[in-house]
């Protein structure tokens, strides 16, 4: 097993540009297969669950340079904890969530840099904003002081071909070069949090630069 997830890491390694961050998705992922993929190389780990990271942020606690990406959806009343315990929040969802994030940034004195979540083509299975409603927010969106909004985050659809899902890839790219020109004061849009294990390539092609593979690293999910 040990042997597998390095060469699975090697691998993608090699295939990644080092200008693109390799986020690797650790949900059910116990924290001696972190240590695996920390001896080979990966540094940047996200997690859809706050509860089951911080058990292995406790149990990991040696690994002084890991950072810790949040990529799940935030229930209201875990906004702490995120806040605390993830240096990276790529899945900060709506107006209502990144104030909160502000608040209680600035409350525990934590600066997280975020991304914001956004969809390009309508998914009622997806959190988000659509385009117009995130361009529509930007002016209060440039409000918040204590978190540093520095991208974009997005999941294409199910049941895209190719062609559709780099398409939405590059819409998100069209869509944070278009915020970065309007020049917000708080507003840092340079980071572009897309694709996982099944079209990373895509992504990176689009302009990603952050990835978030998972099942390509470690195998299919146990839970």
């Amino acid at each position: 097993m040990t042997h597998s997830i390095a060469e699975r890491i090697a691998e993608i390694r090699s295939q990644v540009p080092d200008s693109v961050r390799i986020v690797a998705v650790t949900k059910t992922v116990s924290a001696d297969v972190i240590r695996i993929a920390y001896a080979a190389g990966i540094r940047d780990f996200g997690e859809n669950r706050i509860q089951e990271a911080m058990e292995k942020q406790e149990q990991l606690q040696d690994l002084s340079d890991i950072t810790w990406h949040l990529i799940g959806h935030i229930q209201t009343n875990k906004a702490i904890k995120a806040v605390q315990h993830f240096q990276w929040i790529h899945s900060v969802d709506s107006l209502k969530l990144a104030q909160r994030l502000d608040r209680l940034a600035e409350e525990s004195a934590c600066q997280p840099q975020v991304c914001l979540q956004v969809k390009i083509l309508s998914d009622p299975n997806k959190y988000g904003w659509s385009v117009s409603e995130l361009l529509d927010d930007l002016a209060e969106l440039n409000q918040c002081q204590h978190i540093q909004i520095q991208g974009l985050m997005t999941i294409p659809p199910l049941g895209l071909n190719d062609s559709e899902t780099l398409n939405v890839f590059e819409q998100t790219r069209q869509l944070a070069q278009k915020i970065q020109q309007q020049r917000w004061s708080n507003l840092e849009i340079k980071e572009l949090s897309m694709g996982m294990s099944g079209d990373y390539t895509l992504a990176i092609q689009a302009g990603a630069t952050m990835i978030r593979p998972g099942q390509i690293l470690f195998g299919a999910r146990t839970t």
